[in-house]
């Protein structure tokens, strides 16, 4: 009782201590539930219509698209700029088919797995030939191999691990496949479905026929733009914004864009680096003439070339080494030359040169019996990064041995019998050891251009300063504007991914980035952000746009005085005499836009004025175009001798509504509200 007599008495401060620590508690548990949401906001790579994208998700399909790359394309690995499509690959296809996949629900439209094996069963869908699958004999996809297939590797899961694991990549192919052909399917069903509600009638169908096969043949009076002079005309201020309201509607931006300015500057060798690296290749190109077997000596020299010891076509070679290769005899090494287009110092020996064939048809034997003819092809195996002891010497086997023969291989751990059953396409074949060496900069040339770089970097924090220092420093400033976040690079520079993060991070105008190492080892580079361009209609002041309002209302200005001048024109004569370039223009048609070749100009006005000018009849106005001002006279209108199908005429004009209405993917896109943040994670 004493103690709970105590307790009571030290009640208040209980209280109060205990709600010291549930309010700890409390926070404690907010903070990690806000930090929980900011972990996956940081993860997340974009938005659609609502639903999150995560990075991972995002790069399981990257992973699985490149896959599928790797396979049909017989490729290693991917470079940055390859999987920078891949990326961008994936990211339209997901964007169209999660707004399809959305409007489809909206109407109910799906794909079931009755079509898809209806399609399977069929096999005429041209994606299906894309696939392993395919019938040598009928030369069409054929269900059954599928089938064969899935059965054999549903097997090999339990009963052969290791054969499994061989086959997983031809089904992970196929699972692709099969996705993408009911997204195609999906996609094809919406467009069904939206073309028929473009319907034409008769009147436009004998329309459209009379604007494709009613012709005129004119005389044309051109009053070119440029006979005057840019300088010669005025724009104000007043001109321009009256120009941008008129056009504004084309300005409207979707997303968020930056304006940079950027110095960039690549680390070339030296005098003293490009002596070293004329001395390292003139040491191994003389062991290189000496040595029978140059294998090692190709390998200690770095070529970009490997050595692989059978003989390939010259197409296996750079072009710079195929142009010089025929000038070097067999047995003899060539004199050291360099590439300035790839920076390379080159030799090249030839140790053979023979007439072999280029496709070579054969058959494995085993314990007497032949197996299936296989074909191989020079271009199978030319580009091969490298190649073994055992593969040189049985390609060189089938490339030596005549038709009909068999020959037996004894390879490291194992032996391999084949015949030979066809040889074709006799082309001339070099075995040639090649040194491709870059002249690349030394460490010390590195050193000294970074620590140049880094101190017009540190010492230039705005944009003024920066283009100022520029030129003390020896560099050039400059412009990326509108950049996107999309773009992966800055100016193509590899590896500036950073740089671009950094541009669409930075929240103020007028700021410098840090120094960044980028290209491929051999890039400095410095951004300074010079406008934040948000979403919604560009700014009058954008340098691109008002380039391009400038430009058109100079356009503008020079047609009000060529048109002053047309107007006195009242037939071909006349506008000869007041300085027209005269030029006859035939089968000029309503359907489609009469290209003016002295003004170098498409003109979609002229042939509207054409069409509604009589036959030998002189042009009622002079036409406003797109490189300068027309009057013309009608020489002549035909009708082309063609017969009139009413059903397809009908057909075509709703085909041409369609795809006036074709840009409904970009309305979709709109509506979605797409957030995308790529840039944060590439």
């Amino acid at each position: 009782m004493a103690v709970l007599g105590k307790i009571r008495s030290k009640g208040a401060l209980l209280v109060s201590i205990i709600g010291l620590g549930l309010f700890a508690f409390i926070a404690e548990e907010a903070f990690r539930s806000c930090e929980s949401t900011r972990n996956n906001e940081r993860q997340q790579i974009a938005e659609v219509l609502g639903e999150k994208l995560t990075y991972q998700e995002y790069q399981d399909l990257i992973d699985e698209y490149t896959e599928v790359i790797k396979m049909t394309q017989g490729q290693e690995t991917l470079n940055e700029d390859q999987l920078n499509q891949v990326r961008d690959m994936v990211w339209n296809q997901y964007i169209q088919n999660s707004l399809l996949a959305n409007e489809a629900k909206k109407l109910g439209l799906k794909v079931t797995d009755d079509e898809i094996r209806d399609i399977l069963n069929q096999g005429t869908n041209p994606m299906l030939m894309q696939t392993p699958f395919v019938n040598q004999q009928t030369g069409r996809f054929d269900a059954n191999i599928l089938k064969q297939f899935m059965s054999e590797y549903k097997k090999a899961q339990t009963s052969n691990p290791q054969q499994a694991e061989q086959m997983r990549t031809i089904y992970r192919y196929w699972t692709f496949m099969e996705k993408n052909l009911r997204q195609q399917i999906l996609a094809q069903k919406y467009q069904t479905l939206l073309g028929a509600t473009f319907f034409s009638n008769k009147i436009e169908a004998r329309q459209l026929f009379n604007e494709d096969n009613t012709e005129a043949n004119i005389e044309l009076g051109v009053f070119s733009y440029a006979t005057i002079n840019d300088k010669d005309i005025e724009v104000s201020e007043s001109d321009m914004k009256a120009k941008y309201d008129e056009l504004k509607p084309r300005f409207k931006q979707t997303e968020e864009t930056r304006d940079v300015k950027y110095v960039s500057v690549k680390v070339t060798a030296s005098p003293n680096d490009r002596a070293a690296a004329f001395n390292n290749v003139k040491n191994f190109a003389a062991k290189l003439a000496t040595e029978n077997d140059p294998s090692e000596i190709i390998r200690k020299s770095g070529s970009a070339i490997a050595y692989l010891g059978v003989p390939v076509l010259k197409t296996a070679y750079p072009m710079d080494i195929q142009n010089q290769i025929d000038s070097v005899s067999v047995g003899s090494t060539s004199a050291i030359k360099e590439n300035t287009q790839d920076n390379t110092l080159n030799v090249i020996k030839v140790i053979s040169k023979q007439e072999l064939p280029d496709s070579i048809q054969y058959a494995i034997i085993n314990d007497g019996k032949e197996g299936e003819p296989q074909w191989i092809t020079t271009a199978q195996y030319q580009k091969a990064p490298s190649m073994d002891v055992n593969t040189q010497n049985y390609i060189n086997a089938l490339n030596t041995a005549a038709v009909g023969e068999t020959k037996t291989l004894i390879l490291t751990g194992d032996t391999i019998t084949f015949k030979v059953l066809d040889r074709k396409a006799m082309k001339t074949k070099y075995l040639a050891a090649i040194i491709k060496k870059p002249i690349d900069f030394s460490k010390e040339t590195y050193s000294a251009a970074y620590n140049k770089f880094s101190q017009f970097v540190s010492g230039n924090q705005n944009v003024e300063d920066l283009e100022k220092a520029a030129k003390k420093f020896g560099y050039q400033v400059l412009e990326s504007p509108s950049l996107r976040s999309g773009q992966h690079l800055i100016a193509g520079i590899h590896g500036s991914h950073e740089a671009l993060k950094w541009a669409f991070e930075a929240e103020d105008e007028n700021i410098v980035s840090p120094l960044y190492e980028c290209g491929d080892n051999d890039n400095l580079l410095v951004l300074a952000l010079t406008k934040i361009n948000k979403v919604g209609y560009m700014d009058i002041n954008n340098t691109m746009l008002k380039e391009y309002l400038k430009s058109e209302v100079i356009k503008d200005k020079k047609a009000a005085k060529l048109m002053e001048k047309a107007k006195g024109a009242k037939n071909i004569a006349d506008a000869k005499k007041l300085g027209a370039q005269i030029v006859p223009v035939q089968q000029v048609t309503f359907s489609s836009p009469a290209f003016v070749a002295a003004t170098g100009a498409s003109e979609p006005a002229l042939s509207g004025a054409v069409a509604g000018t009589k036959n030998g009849k002189f042009s009622k106005a002079p036409v406003k175009g797109n490189g300068g001002v027309y009057v013309f006279n009608v020489k002549n209108k035909l009708s082309r001798a063609m017969q009139y199908n009413e059903k397809e005429y009908m057909q075509r004009q709703a085909q041409r509504q369609m795809q006036m209405a074709g840009n409904f993917m970009q309305e979709l896109y709109l509506k979605a509200k797409v957030k995308d943040n790529r840039y944060m994670f590439f």
